[in-house]
């Protein structure tokens, strides 16, 4: 844009210069119109000046993304061959995964989105289990703002365990675990089929977070 005010203004300039037809005939349009070839270049330099400036100092947009709406929360209750059951959103579907019986995926559609959950038997290495949970949660520190980690626990139903919320660019922005310490051993993880965006993402994980608490809150071993 910068580029063609400045041909314009050649241009102009060249038309003014072949208009007068020299410095004799210049004195005498002057002298007779009272309107001189400096009033007349000074007369399109101002305009052009300030469409410069206008120009130079316009201020880029901030970058935006689609509105998504999400559904009322409500929920439906698994309650399997495993040896747990939960409540999952009315808007996912679970899915059993082919490599173990007690492997499932919570799948959410309108969002691309996965909850992958691996279930193991404790037999005497709960200490081996949760280094190697903490192990799968901090892979992402290389790229990670930060980890912050929510202690659950409900002495009832003897589920303890705790939340990872993992912030910026990363692969999967929440991830946690249950167990009872003593027979079972549950990790789930939260991956999105495209690639990581904290802003474009936050919504939704967001949204899918708070699905994964109820899904904490109401687990229970059977």
């Amino acid at each position: 844009m910068k580029n063609r005010i400045i041909i314009i203004a050649l241009t102009i300039l060249l038309v003014a210069i072949c208009a007068c037809g020299g410095k004799d005939t210049q004195n005498s349009t002057s002298s007779h119109n009272g309107f001189s070839f400096v009033d007349f270049v000074y007369s399109f330099s101002f305009p052009l000046s300030s469409m410069t400036n206008q120009q130079t100092n316009s201020i880029p947009h901030p970058k935006g993304y689609f509105r998504i709406d999400f559904p009322p929360k409500s929920y439906k209750q698994y309650d399997g061959n495993c040896p747990f059951k939960f409540e999952i959103p009315m808007y996912s579907f679970l899915v059993k995964n082919k490599d173990d019986d007690c492997w499932y995926n919570i799948y959410f559609p309108n969002y691309n989105a996965t909850v992958y959950l691996t279930y193991y038997n404790v037999n005497n290495d709960i200490d081996t289990l949760l280094n190697d949970n903490h192990d799968l949660a901090y892979k992402h520190v290389v790229k990670a703002k930060a980890i912050e980690e929510s202690l659950f626990e409900k002495d009832s139903a003897r589920v303890y365990g705790c939340l990872y919320n993992i912030k910026g660019n990363v692969a999967s922005q929440v991830q946690f675990y249950m167990t009872d310490s003593i027979r079972h051993f549950i990790r789930g993880s939260l991956y999105f089929e495209s690639r990581p965006n904290e802003d474009s993402l936050a919504p939704v994980v967001n949204f899918i977070r708070d699905d994964i608490e109820h899904f904490m809150e109401s687990f229970e071993w059977k």
